[in-house]
């Protein structure tokens, strides 16, 4: 093939040739540039079309998905508790205090996603997908399981603290080779005309995930009460962990690597891709990803912003909110929150159906928009304290969020080519995530505590919106297209049999 071609030679390559840009380089040397232009678009051929196996798909996006709750399982635990935590590891006469304290722990974990992502990203894209989910998988449980065994800040003093911003980091720099991983695994195992809703399977994961810690700290805490969770109770949540992890780590193992990984692999990708895999990088080449595709990366960076900043702030960061801000009991804000979850775990499949229909940037749009119209009225009737007023401003952020969640993960993976897609993801998400998502809770708390105003989530929400509003109207449209570097996946022989037919030129009379 070509670039395998131009792989084993390059000091002979006309297209590899330093500093100039390799697709400029390509358009100067006539003979190559009009080969490439003759084969960009070449007749389909049955062998270049992957038909997907039903089976492995679901397995793949159970194994995908289920891994992925167990990490926000463990990632929400700490959100849930972050109060508790505060009491615990940072004892000091201000509640305001102990709270900021407990929320920058929450986000030195967001520090080193980054750091993650370059490692396992473009890792994931030379070893393959399923070893790396794997081993993250194995650092999140460790890094979980290890806090709920770390004496406490009465035991041992300061370096109690040191060791919980110790697992933290280990925790965070797991989660930077998840996301990357879970959403470009699920994308190149699913036929296009339905990668929205096996997709919308992973956030489903995630749904999960923070509803099943906030249940469990819901649970503990009404029947343990404060004072016993600030004594010993905070520590199950974290155990619990170490199982989880476990079945985890055997169900991604289960699985074989992705057909488009596979294909890629072992050569069998058409010369079209082949071509374009040229201009775009080796695999694993961190230098080329920023090099290459940086109009991409910042898009993607200024997308993830938007959406990890109202994520945060409605399922994290809500529940303290709502203790803080509001007076209302612990138990009472986190039981608001899993029932908006749940009913937001009803309906994201429906999202993902909506977004194979009618296109992703429509579904994006309307969560993006829906933040920037609804954050205030949604926090004006919170205020207003009684249960019916909360669970409608809770509802209307949740059903703009389901809109994002159910669209993402099948919308980030398709903006990067099968080469370094891992690698490009992992990198652009945690970028985004370490500079919005994480801080997200410490920068409204003060916020909050600077201007006095219990609206400044609303209008941080509004002001993240408003971004993601022109990053969406910046962005391709990939609804039941092909990913980029990869040949067409479809469902069916009669499916395939229909594609190349419908390549073959009407015969002229």
């Amino acid at each position: 093939m070509l670039r395998h071609d131009l792989e084993r030679n390059p000091a002979t390559s006309p297209i590899d040739s330093e500093p100039t840009p390799p697709s400029e380089a390509v358009r100067r040397h006539p003979a190559l540039f009009r080969a490439v232009r003759r084969r960009r678009n070449p007749p389909l051929r049955r062998s270049d079309i992957t038909v997907t196996d039903e089976r492995a798909v679901k397995r793949a996006v159970k194994a995908a998905s289920l891994g992925n709750a167990m990490e926000w399982f463990d990632f929400g635990i700490y959100a849930y508790l972050a109060g508790t935590i505060g009491r615990v590891f940072f004892p000091s006469g201000s509640d305001t205090a102990q709270l900021l304290s407990s929320f920058a722990t929450f986000a030195v974990a967001f520090l080193v996603r980054p750091l993650g992502g370059m490692v396992f990203g473009p890792m994931g894209d030379k070893v393959g997908r399923k070893k790396v989910l794997a081993l993250t998988m194995i650092l999140m449980a460790i890094g979980t399981a290890a806090i709920g065994m770390l004496p406490t800040y009465a035991a041992v003093g300061f370096w109690s603290p040191l060791l919980l911003i110790l697992f933290r980091l280990l925790q965070g720099f797991s989660t930077g080779g998840e996301y990357g991983g879970a959403s470009t695994f699920i994308a190149e195992y699913a036929p296009d005309k339905r990668r929205g809703y096996f997709g919308s399977f992973l956030e489903l994961g995630t749904l999960a995930g923070y509803t099943g810690a906030a249940g469990l700290v819901t649970a503990l805490t009404a029947w343990l009460g404060s004072d016993t969770m600030d004594a010993w109770g905070w520590r199950i949540p974290f155990l619990v962990a170490g199982p989880l992890g476990i079945v985890g780590i055997y169900l991604r193992l289960k699985l074989d690597d992705t057909p488009a990984y596979l294909k890629l692999e072992q050569g069998n990708v058409h010369v079209t891709e082949a071509v374009n895999a040229v201009e775009t990088t080796v695999h694993g080449d961190l230098a080329k990803i920023f090099r290459q595709h940086w109009p991409t990366l910042v898009l993607c960076i200024a997308l993830v912003g938007a959406y990890n900043i109202t994520d945060y702030m409605l399922l994290s960061y809500m529940p303290t909110y709502l203790s803080d801000e509001l007076h209302y009991s612990e138990t009472h804000g986190l039981l608001i929150l899993v029932a908006t979850m749940v009913l937001l775990m009803l309906i994201i499949n429906q999202v993902g159906r909506l977004n194979d229909r009618f296109g992703r940037k429509p579904l994006l749009m309307t969560g993006m928009l829906g933040f920037f119209v609804l954050s205030a009225p949604a926090f004006l009737l919170v205020q207003q304290g009684s249960l019916l007023a909360v669970s409608g401003g809770m509802l209307m952020l949740g059903l703009s969020l389901v809109c994002l969640l159910g669209t993402m993960s099948a919308a980030l993976p398709a903006m990067f080519p099968t080469p370094v897609r891992y690698g490009s993801l992992s990198v652009g998400y945690n970028l985004s995530a370490s500079l919005f998502g994480g801080t997200t809770p410490l920068v409204i708390t003060a916020l909050i505590g600077a201007t006095g105003s219990d609206m400044m989530p609303a209008y941080y929400s509004m002001a993240a919106a408003l971004v993601g509003v022109i990053a969406v109207a910046c962005m391709k449209e990939t609804a039941q297209q092909p990913l980029e570097g990869s040949p067409p996946s479809v469902q069916t022989e009669q499916e395939a049999a229909e594609l190349v037919r419908s390549q073959t030129p009407a015969p002229k009379f």
